[in-house]
């Protein structure tokens, strides 16, 4: 796989931004694509190790070095073919995925990694170029209807592959449009809509019907959807968000990020959204929240204007390399930097919101901090105090709580007698996603909480060959790590 001396010939090489006084003025993407024969180069760094830990490391278990070699050798129909076997859209992974392969990589041990992620974006963007990617419905049909609720990339992928095996399916979307997450909750700058609406195309000429506006539980009947459907895969997602429940915490200014990001969006879009404008032109805004929602807040937050950025997170700073306690290839919870946080936010770890301050109108003026210690313990979960004498008062007329997801809307579960876990997602069984309702599945977010992108794909298509077995006695459909096999 790749060239034999690659990896000790040519070191990584990322895609380069345009610089922050240019991408900061649209909402764009803003990634400097390599050069065809750069990326080959990157390609060839694949080492042809003994075991491809990059498989164990990826929840779709992707087949990345034949894909890097395909690469490295300019066959590029053919590393579509691979890296489409195994992930339905390889154009979200390729631009989205924190890339857990990458630290699984072998190279990685004492080296860069290899630029999995990069790769698969352009793999798939060739493919598309090229035209390579064509709708395939199936030969023909089984005569069994499934609706899949929720047209996030769980359901997006639960979709395709239930097509695939020749079920009639239609996705429900309580949205106007179809993409979820993927849609309304991530930037613009980090993946342009059209990306999504390309992919959407080609479903629909593979036979898939979404319906729109369409909430299930609401304004469209469950019992309806149960009676007109042979199975139902709930992808709803894990949508009820963590909040903080301090003094102030009800104040004109304190927003969610899932307000404020799929609002602007929506604006970036030219859609009509409901409620007042959550903008942060001209003010001093801070970010409650570390992660990659924490990121996508400030990244939207400059880009409105916004006078000053601080980001909050009451975590330990990170460290550069990998903690101890989190070898090789294990997922390492080190110190990350997004390029939104590169754009001007000033980052402050180990803080706690005491709570909220505003004025007799009701506005938000500022907060009051307190700076925190973790306390591990062999065996026993993290303790968290507050450093005494540590309190601070931060001026402010707009925070944003990007805090994460505690689980699923009840919704359809109370409707239906739907058992939840322990964490409020939708229990199903593990070995073939069933819910404790006959017909029903549950995939995603939905199914095993916040998480991440890569995930949600392969929970659709494991769910997918579930359902197809409960339908037809077996299935042809892929489990992880398997190449697409379309029943015939």
């Amino acid at each position: 796989m790749g060239k034999t001396t690659g990896f000790l010939e040519y070191k990584r090489k990322d895609e380069a931004y345009k610089p922050v006084e240019e991408r900061i003025k649209k909402f764009k993407e803003f990634r400097v694509p390599l050069e065809e024969k750069e990326i080959k180069t990157q390609g060839a760094r694949c080492m042809d190790c003994g075991i491809p830990f990059c498989h164990s490391g990826c929840p779709l278990g992707n087949l990345i070095p034949d894909f890097n070699d395909a690469v490295y050798k300019g066959k590029w129909e053919d590393a579509a073919r691979i890296l489409h076997g195994t992930n339905n859209f390889p154009e979200f992974t390729g631009r989205l995925c924190p890339a857990p392969c990458e630290e699984a990589c072998v190279l990685g041990i004492n080296e860069d990694p290899v630029t999995i992620e990069n790769i698969e974006k352009n793999i798939a963007e060739k493919a598309f170029e090229n035209g390579w990617i064509k709708a395939n419905p199936p030969k023909k049909r089984t005569g069994k209807k499934v609706a899949v609720i929720g047209s996030g990339p769980a359901g997006m992928a639960a979709a395709q592959q239930l097509n695939r095996a020749g079920h009639e399916v239609t996705v429900y979307e309580r949205d106007e449009k179809i993409g979820g997450l993927l849609r309304y909750g991530i930037p613009d700058f980090k993946m342009e809509k059209s990306v999504i609406d390309r992919r959407l195309a080609v479903l629909e000429e593979e036979g898939i019907k979404f319906i729109t506006n369409a909430h299930v539980g609401k304004n469209v009947s469950i019992e309806e959807v149960k009676i007109q459907n042979d199975a139902i895969v709930l992808c709803g997602g894990a949508t009820i968000r963590r909040g903080l429940n301090i003094e102030g915490a009800d104040l004109n200014g304190v927003y969610q990020a899932m307000d404020f990001l799929p609002q602007n969006n929506r604006r970036v879009d030219g859609l009509v959204y409901e409620g007042d404008d959550i903008k942060a032109t001209g003010k001093n805004v801070i970010v409650i929240g570390g992660g990659d929602t924490g990121s996508d807040c400030i990244g939207t937050s400059i880009r409105q204007g916004a006078e000053h950025v601080l980001n909050f997170e009451i975590m330990e700073k990170g460290t550069q390399e990998r903690p101890e306690h989190q070898p090789w290839p294990y997922w390492p919870m080190r110190l990350r930097t997004s390029s939104s946080h590169k754009e001007g936010a000033e980052r402050h770890f180990s803080i706690s919101t005491k709570k909220f301050v505003g004025d007799d109108k009701g506005n938000l003026t500022g907060l009051v901090t307190a700076e925190v210690e973790w306390t591990n313990k062999p065996g026993e979960r993290p303790e968290l105090s507050e450093v005494p004498g540590t309190e601070k008062t931060w001026d402010c007329d707009m925070v944003l709580l990007a805090l994460g997801f505690t689980g699923s809307e009840p919704t359809i579960a109370d409707q239906l007698g739907l058992k939840m876990d322990a964490r409020t997602n939708i229990k199903a069984d593990n070995e073939n996603y069933m819910t404790n309702v006959p017909g029903f599945f549950a995939a995603g977010d939905t199914r095993r909480g916040q998480s991440l992108i890569v995930w949600a794909i392969s929970e659709g298509r494991q769910a997918a060959y579930h359902i197809d077995t409960y339908l037809m006695g077996s299935s042809n459909l892929p489990l992880k790590g398997d190449g697409d096999l379309p029943r015939a």
